[in-house]
């Protein structure tokens, strides 16, 4: 791998190279009030801009409504503001919701890149009632499990809206001394056109490589701060479930957990925790979790791992709809930890590290075969170069007394144009089950190529991953196969009010599966129309097979996606598809499946939303047509945010195919990340019952509460 990055890179360095001019951001000693009216003294002798061009739908075009966006600063804070002016306010979507929920409302977004490096950002997003959501991004991901303590306020006005926005420095990580420069890119969309405007433009022969193509914006005299934050937690659970047909309590149990975080320098930093609780205040979502070839994929929620998360993305991995490798640490694997470190950040300009060590306590099954814990260390280590471009190297490792997984290699990207992107790693594991069996050693190799401009984008990919191959923290789907995947798709413009953009997709993958030496094929054709502003419609047909236990499956089809907004007050998606299946089994047969996924989001006013979903998924034997399974699945969340601090939310699940229903319900209050209360309630409810002459539950026709759970936390940030 090293023959190949090394000499790739050098000419990346050689080839060409980007400059924008320079902001210089207005240096105040009177900080404005965050509150969404920018009438404070430092926005009238602020530096501002307001020539904002779209990229989306179209590049180039001068933004349909006016915004102006503001920059200033003291030694403590990165202050932000933006006027967005808009000639229909009464269409402005915006509402009062709980974090992260803003992305279908209009919204501005300031992303940061702190170390000018063209690395990784920051992205901070803001809707017109000052709601927050942030991120991180790098390697080509966007992470929206970060949160970070900052500050913003949005106002209502009679021709647009404003938002006001402070970043502690704090809360950011940036290279010291008496001049920083950091890069900025400068958002604002507005919902009902599914416009995205931005300064600075972006260039339509470079497409979406906005790291590339951020303006510089240069402080003087920032304070350097030694960040120090304690934060304590209570949690207590209830736990009860039914057994021998009374509803027993089976845990009443309360924990003191300890998280801490030092800043060693602002641009490291080191994150402790003792006991942590890692509970979810919120039950994932109900998927459909029969006839499965590999496990199901859940996100991360869980507040320590959240510090550094982007430095561990990946090259080449997710490269393409097929690609089996996920990710190579995906930390839900990490179930219960009992303590744990992590330490991130740079070392100089162009070295960004990584480290995380945790001791997993083993759940009761694991501990009777394996031992009580689990030790996971983590190293990863990135040397960035010109541009977005950078070479990097990861070490994993799970022990269990004598069993072990380690998993270590190389990753980079290179940009070889303005416009295109050649992605690659190769990574080796080790493994042994126990002292008495042999090593066994397995490897990937992938390769990504991207190309995009405004009228075409090219996606190549290629990847072998031996059937030994075996990585414990991380998330993969399937080995022992090797790759080649194109996708190719022309986007059309047409000039008129109805169709905003056309786009073609031709998509190929061919694959061998190494163990049956088959070759199996993905093929589709689809067409992606945007029209009236907002609503997007896809139609997709397909010619695939796939190879399981030796044999080949047809799973070809076709597929209908329709979604949009609707006005302000709804946003809805349907998807149906028709396509040959698999039934995954040692005696496996062709099949086929009707799958049904649709949302609909409905927001009377700006405090209430209900957020209903609905999965339908049938299986039908082909020889006969006889139906396998049926599993459909129902889903309200119905929240109410009395503020920006508190809501309430219930959530209502039916699962057909369980024979189930879910409740949950919350009341929650989070000032800022990591101070916040927690009290919620959830039931189980089962077509169950208990017969005393039989001694063992029999099905119902009627639901029984079958579990039960009472949950509490508090927890306090000190930030010093």
């Amino acid at each position: 791998m090293k023959k190949i990055l090394i000499p790739l890179l050098l000419f990346s360095m050689n080839s060409f190279s980007y400059s924008v001019g320079q902001l210089k951001p207005t240096k105040t000693n009177t900080p404005p009030v965050i509150d969404g009216r920018i009438d404070d003294v430092v926005w009238k002798e602020a530096i501002k801009v307001s020539d904002f061009k779209s990229f989306a739908p179209d590049f180039g075009k001068d933004g349909s409504e006016k915004t102006v966006a503001y920059a200033a600063y003291d030694s403590d804070y990165l202050f932000f503001a933006f006027y967005c002016y808009d000639s229909e306010p009464g269409k402005i979507k915006s509402s009062i919701s709980n974090r992260d929920n803003i992305r279908s409302d209009d919204w501005v977004c300031i992303n940061l890149d702190t170390f000018n490096d063209h690395q990784a950002l920051y992205a901070f997003y803001v809707n017109p009632a000052g709601i927050q959501a942030d991120s991180r991004f790098a390697a080509g991901q966007e992470d929206f499990s970060a949160d970070f303590i900052w500050y913003s306020a949005g106002q209502m006005q009679p021709d647009g809206y404003s938002v006001e926005i402070m970043i502690p420095l704090k809360s950011i990580r940036f290279a010291v001394g008496d001049t920083v420069t950091m890069s900025v890119f400068l958002e604002r969309f507005i919902s009902r056109k599914s416009e995205h405007d931005s300064y600075p433009e972006l260039d339509p022969a470079k497409g979406m490589a906005f790291l590339t193509q951020m303006v510089p914006l240069v402080y003087f005299g920032l304070n350097r701060h030694t960040l120090l934050e304690i934060l304590p937690a209570f949690t207590y659970n209830q736990k009860f479930n039914r057994v021998d047909g009374n509803l027993d309590r089976i845990e009443n149990r309360g924990d003191i957990s300890l998280t801490s975080k030092l800043g060693i320098a602002s641009d490291l930093v080191l994150d402790g925790t003792y006991n942590p609780d890692f509970s979810q205040v919120e039950a994932d979502a109900g998927q459909v979790d029969v006839n499965l070839r590999y496990q199901l994929f859940y996100p991360e929620k869980r507040s320590f791992f959240q510090e550094g998360s982007d430095t561990y993305n990946i090259a080449a991995t997710q490269s393409s709809e097929i690609d089996p490798v996920v990710s190579l640490m995906h930390t839900r694997t990490i179930v219960k930890p009992i303590t744990g470190f992590k330490l991130s950040g740079k070392i100089g300009k162009s070295n960004t590290i990584g480290m995380m060590y945790t001791v997993d306590e083993l759940d009761e099954v694991q501990n009777q075969q394996y031992g009580k814990y689990a030790y996971s260390p983590v190293i990863r280590y990135k040397k960035a170069f010109v541009d977005d471009s950078y070479i990097g190297a990861l070490f994993t490792n799970r022990e269990v007394n004598d069993h072990y997984n380690r998993v270590y290699g190389l990753d980079g990207i290179v940009r070889l144009t303005q416009s295109s992107t050649l992605e690659m790693n190769g990574f080796i594991s080790n493994s042994r089950l126990n002292e008495n069996s042999d090593i066994a050693t397995g490897n990937t190799f992938g390769l990504h190529y991207n190309y995009h401009t405004r009228n075409f984008f090219t996606d190549l990919s290629a990847k072998s991953i031996s059937q030994n191959f075996d990585s414990e923290p991380g998330y993969i789907t399937r080995t022992g196969i090797f790759y080649f995947t194109g996708l190719l798709r022309p986007k059309f413009y047409p000039e008129n009010s109805f169709i905003q953009r056309i786009e073609f997709d031709l998509f190929s993958a061919q694959t061998k599966d190494l163990p049956s030496s088959l070759w199996e094929t993905s093929n589709y054709l689809s067409s992606q129309f945007y029209f009236l502003g907002s609503m997007v419609a896809r139609i997709k047909y397909s010619a695939s097979t796939e190879i399981f236990a030796a044999r080949k499956f047809d799973t070809g089809g076709y597929q209908v996606t329709i979604g949009g907004l609707i006005g302000t007050n709804i946003n809805f998606s349907f998807s149906y598809r028709r396509v040959g299946s698999v039934y995954y089994s040692d005696s496996p047969y062709q099949g086929y499946s009707h799958r049904l996924n649709a949302y609909l989001i409905y927001k009377p006013n700006e405090s209430i939303e209900s957020y209903s979903t609905f999965i339908y998924s049938t299986f039908y034997k082909d020889s006969d047509s006889k139906l396998v399974y049926e599993y459909p699945i129902f889903r309200e969340r119905l929240t109410y945010q009395f503020n920006k601090y508190l809501l309430f939310r219930g959530v209502f699940e039916y699962n057909k195919y369980k024979k189930q229903i879910i409740t949950d319900f919350l009341v929650s209050f989070t000032y800022v990340p990591g101070t916040v209360f927690h009290l919620g309630y959830g039931s189980l409810y089962q077509k169950t019952e208990w017969n005393a002459n039989e001694y063992r539950y029999i099905d119902s026709e009627n639901f029984l509460v079958t579990q039960r759970g009472f949950f509490l936390k508090m927890a306090y940030l000190w930030r010093l």
